[in-house]
């Protein structure tokens, strides 16, 4: 017997052993179906008024989200190509909340790019924003303007 027949061979007995001493995977527990509301009758459960609430907020607050942020990502290589950036923090009751990264961060002019920049822009493409402030930096966290 050659090399490569004794090779084969105990490849062979190897597969045949790990074969035998295979153990199967433990069976996953069925996932629950989410439950279904049916938006044509009108809901009286007070659980199921919450509910259609929640789902129906947080759909309308990421779409809101999602605008503003497609919105900063068109001006975003303008204020990149200056060697600063634009990061979303937070929206609540129109004021869009943004934290100015790299060189706009110490930047003399960064309120005539805040206003006249970002926020005319934002405020023009997102009908629901009425302001954007900045979030600065201090040595004790973060704050806003």
């Amino acid at each position: 017997m050659n090399r490569d027949e004794e090779e084969q061979k105990i490849n062979e007995e190897i597969d045949e052993t790990i074969k035998g001493h295979e153990i199967p995977a433990p069976a996953q527990p069925a996932k629950e179906a989410a439950p279904v509301i049916d938006k044509t009758q009108p809901a009286t459960d007070p659980e199921t008024l919450k509910a259609l609430q929640n789902a129906e907020g947080t759909l309308e607050r990421q779409d809101l989200l999602d605008r503003i942020q497609h919105t900063l990502n068109k001006i975003r290589p303008y204020i990149q190509a200056d060697g600063g950036d634009v990061q979303l923090i937070d929206y609540k009751d129109g004021i869009v909340t943004v934290s100015m990264l790299g060189a706009c961060a110490g930047c003399m002019a960064i309120d005539a790019t805040l206003t006249d920049g970002i926020q005319a822009i934002l405020i023009d493409e997102v009908p629901e924003v009425v302001k954007v402030q900045m979030l600065e930096a201090n040595p004790y966290g973060y704050s806003e303007m």
